[in-house]
């Protein structure tokens, strides 16, 4: 029985009295008895019910309370089922085509930033375009589809109390280490890094080839100088670090030390972290010939990290705050770049 016939039954059986329509009732019920005893004994195999039949159950049991007594071939828990799938199925056609598709030029301009910058992860790729004011912008989920090696983010490692010092006091803290460095010759170099933890802005950095404790406190004098220096400051185990003359300097100037338990970099992780991010964004591409490259290298990329490059935990901007350009489309955006580290990574204006 299709959807017109049932319609045509309806309409007939509107045109009847109720002394017809009770005759009627037990003429057909007493066929469904024999039907359904039939059924129970395995006489007859099991109806199967078409489309038509399941959206006419489905309204009847909206509309029809007593519509589980009058069910005999399936179950009440079957329609049910019938209803939830016709519901997903409703809302799958309504919504047909998930997520619009982005243009062309978005994605011309999504494959331009990662090619003249293909260290960068989709994440980075959305936050530029964010710090760029482009209204339009893809989420990083998207913008991954179109490169081909998509990078994951990085884990991290919490400890509770730990943390918790590290968040409540971040516009106090500087953290220091160590990098080394070799150059063409194989010539080992020690590059000294300072991090501050509120903004992730590298406050100072120096080469040498020889490092010692006075070399380390000059380091510090010149980056504290004008007043300018933290309440803590975190640093690992090293001798130079845990050397009596460098300690009593430290407390001299009003600065406290917190070392890390050894072996636990992960304390100091704020500090690895920007080691390990200049090791696979600088150092894994461009090998330094001498300690004066190394430096020249080094204050570019540390410029491209304070002002350029952008961070998660900042909210997708850079630890130097500039103002933001002009809110445009993806279509209306038009970028000059300036290559940096030799066009290994590029900064954006937008044209006029």
């Amino acid at each position: 029985m299709n959807l017109f016939q049932i319609i045509c039954c309806f309409l007939k059986s509107c045109l009847k009295t109720d002394i017809q329509k009770d005759l009627e009732i037990i003429a057909l019920r007493s066929q469904l008895a024999i039907f359904q005893q039939q059924l129970t004994n395995h006489k007859i195999s099991k109806p199967r019910c078409n489309n038509t039949f399941r959206r006419l159950w489905i309204l009847l049991s909206k509309k029809f309370t007593a519509w589980k007594d009058a069910l005999i071939i399936v179950k009440p828990e079957t329609v049910l089922r019938w209803h939830r799938k016709a519901f997903k199925f409703y809302w799958r056609r309504k919504s047909k085509g998930g997520r619009p598709k982005i243009s062309r030029a978005t994605i011309a301009l999504i494959k331009r930033i990662h090619r003249e910058n293909p260290l960068l992860s989709p994440e980075k790729i959305h936050e530029r375009l964010i710090e760029l004011a482009v209204a339009d912008a893809p989420a990083s989920n998207t913008i991954a589809k179109y490169l081909r090696e998509p990078r994951k983010s990085p884990t991290e490692r919490q400890t509770q109390s730990w943390q918790a010092f590290l968040r409540n006091h971040a516009p106090k803290i500087w953290s220091m280490d160590f990098a080394v460095v070799p150059t063409l010759t194989f010539k080992i170099q020690y590059v000294f890094f300072i991090i501050s933890h509120e903004r992730r802005k590298i406050e100072y950095f120096a080469v040498t080839e020889h490092p010692n404790v006075l070399w380390l406190i000059q380091q510090i004098r010149n980056a504290t100088s004008f007043g300018r220096q933290p309440k803590y400051i975190i640093h690992d185990n090293s001798g130079e670090f845990k050397s009596q003359l460098f300690q009593r300097f430290l407390s001299n100037i009003g600065v406290i030390s917190k070392n890390t338990t050894p072996p636990s970099p992960w304390q100091n992780g704020i500090c690895e972290r920007l080691i390990g991010i200049i090791r696979r964004e600088l150092l894994d591409h461009i090998i330094p010939l001498n300690e004066r490259h190394l430096e020249r290298l080094l204050a570019e990329y540390v410029d491209y990290y304070n002002n350029v490059r952008t961070h998660q935990t900042l909210g997708g901007r850079p630890p130097i705050i500039s103002d933001k350009p002009p809110t445009t489309s993806v279509r209306d955006t038009k970028l000059k770049a300036k290559p940096i580290l030799g066009g290994l990574y590029h900064d954006y204006d937008k044209a006029a």
